[in-house]
């Protein structure tokens, strides 16, 4: 079959043109083939740059992105490189795929993660997320394992829409998989050194030793670290702020002693050091959502003590047997955790008991630390699939996973010398313990037509207690509970021609129930959410173009969830509540485009529109601002209808929060040969809406658009052995509040300033 040239198309906005239009361009085919062939026979002649094919393993089989029939998105490669440049940590992922939000109030720890507008602002170190995190294979559940450092990546997947067939509990809104370099039988590696503003010294490295003709290992090391950038000019609490040391480590053995048989080892560990996230009082004025008249980034000044350590430490073995019709895959995983971060919630000093207070308006001291001192997880996969070339193609398997953790919730007398701990101390304890059952069918009904379905049954039980203990001790409080729940997706892909497919999707996702227990005097009871479910239907289409020169994959999709969990915050202490709301349903639109414009000169763009509603009529929230204490003083501008009772709001009819409506991302990257080797500019941006940053709506509380990109100059010489280059990242130096702490002032959070630097790579 002929492919469609375009030959009038010799502009990038033609090609961006005809490029948003696969459909048209897809009609106008045969007409094109025609009248054109010579132009494209002469085009395929003359050669020139491609895109790559890109392998995905989202249905746990290594195909062809255009054969998935799900909305995916990947990074790696050069344009990997770019966004991690100058340290940062797993939030750069944030608007570099459609639909997809990521941000924190820990800082480099605990990140939380939303696709499609599915997410969770739970702070509490037990808080469950509807996206899943897969690294190396290994489901990585508790929120203190989700920030490990990106560095020597093959390739990151997002995975959009519920995927709990394959990957199971807890992926309602989808996956993102990240898969490491793995070892290879050749001798290889490299090493990279980058110094920065703000004293920033970088190191990643990798060295790849065959031992012998079936034996091979891999270590990879990563170094990050930063001086302080924001300093307390008050003689009380911690002076510095915002400096960090992030190293981590992974060394992989592959063990291959013929065809048939392979065993891959990994063991990988964090070691993090670092200030927890600065909550600055009363940084956002009132009535708006503007930063206060002589704003100062670099002063904080408190009372309190801020310092957050974390280390973690997993291992893996990964085993395949290859037979004439069926492959076996062992998958074993081991993780844990150890976290501490203590913060001046307050975000300033004293109080309005205790002058002087500052800055602004500070109701009551706060100053508190959560502990992780012991988590576990343990995870045991046994997967079979068919590997023959009929029509016919399955996959089945078993995934246990167990988990035991503590959490302990602790504060302090910010006003007391030396912030003494007092006397309240809450602890919580939980044990879960999940199994599945799953499989999936491929069937090629056609050269054109190909379906494939899924099931999966899944059992969880958890185990729950939580205590205080002051003058008095309230608890233990327990729960128990055992949820079950089948899970299955339908899809098929049918191809126009041969650089065409459209396809669709029916899928439904769960996640397990959750309870937490940040016990306080005020609320002596655990809070429990029902297990949330949804199904979602999604459809699109996937087309190459211009001999592939140019990628598109765009969808449409709709969802609706039963029993939404929900975190509200107390709005007058430092505690969070689960809930459930009967419904809440999104739909929109993506589109994912890549393209060479010509050699050395490469484009791409992702776009998405989420409309996201919250659906009960019953449900409310107290609202922000502490407004029992104050009397409405160092409140906040709420927008929704007033509750039944006083303080509370409803909150029907709004979007979930942290889900921006419209997000955009573009990428350019220019490689020009000179002298010996080649010049290249890769420049990368990122464009997201206003959202709300709590369920309800205020003014105040509403983050601002934000716009940022990054710019990364280097030359390559000695056939790509060496490299020299410049970053920036937020090149215009936009600093905006992005999220809040809303049950005691106006407190907001910000985003990271300018990071400025240059580096030096060396591939061996």
């Amino acid at each position: 079959m002929n492919r469609p040239a375009f030959p009038r198309c010799r502009t990038l906005m033609c090609l961006a043109i005809s490029s948003a239009f696969p459909f048209e361009a897809a009609l106008a085919q045969e007409a094109a083939a025609v009248q054109e062939a010579p132009v494209a026979q002469a085009t395929t002649a003359q050669g020139g740059q491609r895109l790559d094919v890109v392998i995905v393993t989202a249905q746990r089989r290594a195909e062809n992105i255009r054969e998935v029939p799900m909305a995916i998105t990947t990074l790696s490669g050069d344009k990997l490189d770019t966004l991690v440049a100058g340290g940062q940590d797993i939030r750069f992922l944030s608007g570099r795929s459609p639909s997809l939000n990521v941000e924190s109030d820990y800082g480099r720890s605990f990140p939380r993660f939303y696709i499609r507008g599915q997410g969770n602002t739970d702070f509490d170190l037990n808080a469950s997320q509807p996206v899943g995190l897969v690294v190396d294979d290994i489901v990585q559940e508790s929120p203190m394992l989700k920030g490990f450092p990106v560095f020597d990546t093959e390739q990151i997947e997002v995975l959009r829409g519920p995927q709990g067939t394959l990957f199971g509990r807890n992926s309602p809104a989808g996956v993102i998989k990240f898969d490491s370099v793995k070892p290879v039988f050749k001798r290889e590696g490299y090493l990279s050194l980058g110094l920065g503003n703000y004293g920033a010294k970088n190191a990643e490295g990798a060295f790849n030793l065959p031992f012998s003709d079936t034996v091979a290992a891999r270590v990879s090391l990563q170094s990050q670290n930063r001086d302080d950038r924001v300093h307390n000019p008050r003689p009380t609490g911690t002076r510095d702020f915002e400096g960090y040391h992030d190293n981590a480590g992974r060394i992989q053995v592959l063990v291959q002693p013929n065809k048939e048989f392979s065993a891959l080892f990994n063991v990988h560990m964090r070691d993090l050091d670092n200030n927890a996230t600065l909550f600055r009082a009363n940084i956002i004025k009132a009535g708006t959502n503007d930063l206060v008249d002589g704003f100062d980034y670099d002063s904080y000044p408190t009372d309190g003590v801020n310092k957050q350590t974390l280390k973690t430490k997993g291992a893996n073995m990964r085993l395949r047997w290859n037979g004439d019709a069926i492959t076996l895959h062992s998958i074993t995983g081991y993780e844990s955790a150890d976290f501490y971060s203590r913060a001046d919630v307050d975000g300033g000093y004293g109080a309005v008991y205790a002058q002087p207070m500052g800055p602004g308006y500070i109701p009551f001291v706060v100053e508190t630390a959560d502990l992780l001192p012991h988590h576990r997880q343990f995870t045991q996969e046994f997967r079979a699939e068919s590997n023959g070339t009929g029509p016919l193609q399955w996959i089945g398997g078993l995934f246990y996973f167990n988990e035991d953790i503590q959490i302990d919730s602790i504060s302090f007398d910010s006003l007391a010398p030396g912030n003494p701990q007092s006397p309240f101390f809450a602890t919580q304890n939980q044990s879960t313990e999940s199994w599945a059952a799953f499989g999936s069918l491929n069937y090629t009904v056609s050269d054109k037509l190909k379906l494939r379905g899924g099931l999966r049954y899944t059992s969880d039980k958890k185990d729950f207690s939580a205590k205080r203990v002051e003058a008095t001790t309230a608890g233990p409080f327990i729960i128990n509970n055992d949820s079950t729940n089948i899970s299955w997706d339908l899809s098929g892909t049918y191809a126009l021609n041969a650089d065409t497919n459209l396809f669709a999707r029916i899928a439904t996702g769960y996640r397990a129930p959750s309870m937490q227990g940040r016990l306080n005097g005020l609320a002596d009871r655990p809070s429990f959410a029902d297990a949330e479910k949804v199904l979602s239907y999604e459809a699109g289409i996937k087309q190459e173009l211009f001999d592939r020169r140019a990628r598109v994959s765009a969808s449409v999709f709709q969802y609706r969830v039963k029993d939404k969990q929900l975190t509200a915050g107390s709005g007058v202490i430092n505690m969070n509540q689960l809930i459930n709301a009967d419904k809440v349903t999104g739909q929109g639109v993506e589109l994912d485009f890549q393209a060479v414009l010509a050699d050395g000169l490469r484009f791409s763009t992702g776009v998405s529109y989420n409309d996201t509603e919250i659906k009960d009529g019953a449900l409310f929230v107290q609202q922000c601002g502490n407004f029992a204490n104050t009397g409405g003083r160092a409140g906040c501008t709420v927008t929704d209808p007033v509750g039944p009772f006083a303080g509370t709001v409803r909150i029907d009819g709004n979007p979930l929060p942290r889900a921006p409506k419209w997000q955009a991302n573009f990428s350019l990257s220019y490689t020009i040969p000179l002298a010996n080797g080649d010049f290249f500019a890769n420049t990368d941006w990122a464009y997201r809406t206003t959202y709300n940053m709590f369920l309800y709506e205020a003014k105040e509380y509403k983050a601002r658009s934000l716009f940022e990109g990054g710019l990364r100059l280097g030359y390559k010489w000695n056939d790509g052995k060496y490299e020299v280059s410049a970053f920036a990242r937020n090149i215009t130096d936009r600093v905006q509040v992005v999220g809040a702490i809303d049950f005691d002032n106006l407190t907001g959070i910000l985003n990271e300033p300018r990071t400025l630097g240059a580096q030096f790579k060396v591939n061996f």
